[in-house]
């Protein structure tokens, strides 16, 4: 359902309060930015703030206006330097009750912050009450009531917000969470390609399959080694093309995205505990694929090229196994050390196969490793880079994004660790220290030279939600992806 964003120059009088439903308030914690009294009646909501929790509250606290409609305020206080995590945190707490009672309309109110934290406190709003709104499938026999949400009154802030934007982060994050949360049995390879297809036909991206055929001759024998355990002939690599109408000379950027349709591990196979879930193990191939979307819903002015891995990590006669020696595309021989290291082996012919096109950029997102989530819990993700400039920008990013990630080291000597006797490469190895880095090593020498950025999601699945996403299943990358190319602009300064 589309929602309309509607911005008023103007506070909520009596008159327009008493045509809402429901308000959401943020307000600044420190005291010399509060509005003044009977300012659309804040010094009734402070009042009851502090008597309900202090003077020292901050809220969330809820209650009626004594108007005619009984508008329910949800009302909250924010630091004026809060971080963009924090306010899209604070965002998502405060609409969760909201957005539980089913409204058509929300009124959002930014009130006596100065002109740029009031903006990025309105962001914070408008983005948790879109994620919010997007419900991700179910089966379950009784279906949940349909959401009515088509409009959203802000009030409070001068600046007009760029609402294109944020419809396209919401959307192209819907579209990642929904393909990842769908049953293993719903989401095949095959069917994944139907879907893409169809939406493919819909923003008019080209669209090409590299079947396993085709990936026979192209040699790409570490993705293959992982798709032959499956009875379904249906991994593909699949790439999407957007070009705009008077793109950019500059090189295309490439997004690619691991989409492990399910994991079983494989030969080296996985406990029930540690293969529950694997169905989300395609998030990457989802992130890839959501961005993809919103780019191109902002009609960006350059060309961006999407490469999907799309495969199933399954047992079988026929599967890969411990010791195998496979050739990936580019010539590069691999020894194979566990069968449950798949990601990297799809990525690898991936990687490779984008990398003849020279892109501008390589960006690549997987659920790759569980050392990262050692590292970092599921608050933050992985990034590691061949392009040590970019590490600044890279932090930056996720810091404005609210999805946050945090470079690792790449230094040449961890190759020690995946040294072969008898092939190029090692796949990874049984002990599995630094495994993330060694990963991300492995993957590095599939990119050749060009500039490179790899996404290992250890906030692909956060429980209770991360930021403002109200669902386990985050989508974590979009929002960071837009703000890389589009605020940073780093295209233009590789």
């Amino acid at each position: 359902m589309k929602v309309t964003l509607k911005q008023h120059d103007k506070i909520p009088g009596a008159a327009a309060l008493a045509a809402l439903e429901h308000l959401v308030v943020l307000m600044p914690a420190s005291r010399r930015h509060r509005p003044p009294p009977g300012f659309i009646d804040a010094g009734l909501l402070l009042q009851r703030l502090h008597q309900a929790q202090g003077d020292d509250a901050t809220g969330p606290f809820a209650t009626d206006l004594p108007n005619r409609r009984a508008t329910h305020v949800v009302l909250a206080l924010a630091d004026d330097a809060a971080s963009p995590f924090t306010l899209l945190t604070l965002a998502r707490t405060l609409l969760a009750p909201v957005l539980q009672r089913n409204p058509r309309r929300i009124g959002l109110l930014v009130a006596g912050f100065a002109p740029e934290p009031a903006r990025r406190a309105a962001e914070a709003l408008v983005a948790a009450a879109l994620a919010g709104h997007f419900t991700l499938p179910t089966l379950k026999s009784t279906p949940a009531r349909a959401r009515r949400l088509n409009t959203i009154d802000l009030y409070g802030v001068a600046a007009a917000l760029d609402t294109e934007r944020l419809m396209a982060e919401a959307v192209g994050n819907h579209l990642a969470r929904s393909l990842t949360t769908l049953p293993p049995n719903l989401l095949t390879p095959g069917e994944y390609r139907r879907r893409i297809a169809l939406l493919a036909r819909q923003q008019r991206w080209q669209m090409s399959t590299l079947n396993s055929r085709a990936l026979r001759r192209l040699k790409a024998g570490a993705f293959l080694a992982v798709a032959q355990g499956s009875a379904q002939d249906d991994a593909a690599i699949v790439r999407l093309r957007y070009t705009p109408p008077r793109a950019r000379k500059a090189r295309a950027i490439a997004l690619v995205g691991k989409g492990i349709c399910f994991d079983t591990g494989g030969m080296n196979l996985k406990s029930a505990k540690h293969m529950h879930g694997m169905h989300e193990d395609r998030e990457g191939s989802a992130v890839a694929l959501g961005t993809l979307l919103a780019l191109t819903r902002l009609r960006v002015p350059f060309a961006v090229d999407c490469w999907l891995a799309l495969a199933q990590n399954h047992i079988g006669p026929r599967a890969y196994k411990q010791n195998d020696v496979v050739t990936a595309c580019d010539g590069t021989t691999i020894e194979i050390v566990h069968t449950d290291a798949e990601g990297r082996m799809v990525l690898a012919d991936t990687l490779a196969l984008a990398s003849r096109e020279r892109p501008g950029l390589i960006i690549d997102y997987a659920t790759l490793t569980g050392a990262c989530v050692y590292a970092l819990g599921t608050r933050y993700s992985g990034a590691f880079t061949n392009r040590d400039a970019l590490v600044p920008e890279i932090i930056a990013a996720g810091r404005a994004s609210g999805e946050r990630v945090w470079p690792f080291p790449l230094d040449e000597d961890y190759d020690q660790g995946l040294e072969s006797a008898i092939a190029d490469v090692k796949q990874c190895t049984l002990e599995g220290e630094a495994d993330h880095i060694l990963a991300a090593r492995f993957l590095k020498r599939f990119v050749a030279d060009r500039p490179w950025l790899h996404i290992d999601l250890s906030a692909g699945n956060s429980k209770g939600g991360l930021a403002h996403i109200p669902t386990d299943v985050t989508g974590f990358g979009v929002r960071f992806t837009l703000e890389l190319l589009l605020d940073r602009e780093i295209l233009d300064r590789i």
